[in-house]
């Protein structure tokens, strides 16, 4: 499955739906989220079946990181059937987001 592009008018419908979606809270100018773009590619290649990894600008779409109270980019906040159920703040190793995902399969 690709990495899907999600706005705030797309959010509901491409992450509070079934199943485990990681999403990711980035912007263009962050150094740390281009450095976590190529680990979340990777991830999308290993587990993207079970899966569903979301990006979401915060500069383009202000609504959908303010209501999940995203203060610090990137952000990936797992969502599990609907709900948010984990949140990790910073760059992370793709082991450390297997990791926490594994724990909402």
């Amino acid at each position: 499955m690709a990495i899907v592009n999600v706005s705030d008018q797309s959010f509901s419908t491409e992450v509070e739906g079934s199943g485990t979606v990681l999403v990711d809270f980035w912007a263009p100018w962050c150094g740390p989220c281009k450095m976590i773009a190529p680990v979340l590619e990777e991830l999308d290649t290993e587990i993207g079946e079970s899966v569903k990894i979301a990006k979401v600008n915060v500069d383009d779409n202000p609504e959908s990181a303010s209501r999940f109270g995203v203060m610090s980019i990137p952000t990936l906040i797992v969502f599990k059937d609907g709900q948010p159920v984990d949140k990790i703040v910073g760059f992370q190793s793709k082991d450390a987001l297997k990791n926490v995902l594994s724990r909402h399969q």
